[in-house]
């Protein structure tokens, strides 16, 4: 398939093998993830997001598949709203909100799902299948959708609603399964009787490497002059693709010079099931599964993310950092956020915003900081969680 001038292939981001394009899973020598990898030399730095492309393609040097051939419904260059109360509050110059809401299927898994699937229909590869909490399971249904090919979503049944309808409006068949993430992670091999093509993350290569665009567009980001990266990036935790995609794309923005140094980049998850940040915290060189999860936010549920060790990896190559945050301190923020910025923040952007306070709290921002808190999907994907926690405060 048609490829990048910058793209070099993929290499296992365990035992270090290198592969073409046409390699579309895991690796096949350890069973290890893959990565898209790029030569930067093949990057016009002072050109680099000028591309006459929609959304995300406008950073097409650093994508693996042209915008020409690319299955794009303009996901990404999403809004970056600057919040001057939540700035307030939080003691520093200016605080925006990246509203990843406003992609297509109002999740910033879009970003990854158009490479995932562009690479899958060149192949003509079906059924495509994959295990979601639910936005990814949308997410998929809609880009299988556009191609034509079929789509299996297998989500836990505790899954919103509105994830479950959306799945088959776009044309997705649709699995639910009793219990948690990780149990209809396991009904996809148990329950499919055919082989399949899976665009899970961290098992397709390109997710990861869609998410990287969200840090290319903070480059918009500050009205400082001396700098252009804000001066640090929350981020909600879950299967570790965004937190993984931020840092490489920030990485990719200082080696091609244009950013000074990489922001500070906080990873936030909910207390009920973190073993992101556990491991990160307690120095473990890999994530262990999270024993009896328990969060309200079923996005960042996910007690044994696939890409966990690569998301502290990530972390400590940037020295960034990770906390936690209650359920309630995370809900209260997205409705205190939605009810002052005119911004529909959902339980996962909550986690990051709750985060964010506490970050505050303990001074980790300066007064001349400029931060960017990432909401990745809308809050309209999960209303009554919202709601009932207004409810639950006799509202």
């Amino acid at each position: 398939m048609q490829t990048t001038d910058a793209f070099d292939g993929l290499a296992c981001t365990d035992c270090g093998e290198s592969f073409g394009v046409d390699e579309h899973g895991r690796c096949p020598d350890c069973g290890g993830t893959l990565s898209p990898q790029y030569d930067l030399d093949a990057v016009d730095a002072e050109a680099f997001g000028g591309d006459d492309a929609p959304g995300q393609y406008r950073f097409g040097a650093l994508l693996p598949f042209p915008a020409s051939t690319a299955l794009t419904a303009g996901e990404g260059d999403t809004p970056l709203v600057r919040t001057d109360r939540l700035a307030e509050e939080l003691g520093v110059a200016a605080a925006y909100v990246k509203d990843e809401g406003r992609n297509p299927t109002g999740t910033f898994v879009d970003r990854g799902m158009s490479l995932a699937v562009t690479a899958a229909a060149d192949r003509e590869m079906e059924p495509l299948a994959l295990a979601a909490a639910g936005n990814a399971g949308q997410s998929a249904a809609a880009y299988a959708g556009r191609a034509d090919l079929r789509s299996y979503s297998f989500v836990p049944s505790r899954t919103a609603f509105s994830n479950k309808a959306m799945v088959n409006v776009h044309g997705g068949e649709m699995r639910v399964v009793g219990g948690r993430y990780g149990d209809a992670a396991a009904a996809v091999d148990e329950q499919l009787a055919t082989d399949y093509h899976s665009l899970q993350e961290f098992t397709t290569p390109y997710r990861h490497d869609g998410a990287k665009t969200l840090a290319y567009e903070l480059l918009d980001a500050t009205d400082a002059a001396e700098s252009t990266l804000p001066d640090a990036v929350v981020v909600p935790a879950s299967t570790g693709e965004l937190v993984v995609g931020v840092v490489e794309g920030l990485q990719d923005l200082a080696e091609l010079g244009l950013a000074d140094e990489v922001p500070d980049v906080y990873a936030v998850q909910a207390a009920g099931c973190a073993p992101i940040a556990t491991a990160h915290e307690s120095g473990a060189d890999s994530v262990e599964a999270w024993v009896g999860p328990d969060t309200i936010v079923g996005e960042v549920e996910i007690e044994d993310p696939a890409g966990g060790d690569l998301a502290v990896s990530a972390l400590r190559a940037v020295d960034g950092d990770s906390l936690t945050v209650e359920d309630d301190d995370a809900l209260e923020s997205a409705v205190t956020v939605a009810q002052t910025e005119v911004i529909e923040v959902g339980g996962a952007g909550g986690v990051a915003l709750a985060g964010a306070w506490r970050l505050a709290e303990a001074d980790a921002f300066g007064e001349d900081d400029e931060v960017v808190v990432v909401n990745p999907d809308s809050g309209v994907k999960t209303p009554d969680v919202l709601r009932s926690h207004l409810m639950g405060k006799g509202i």
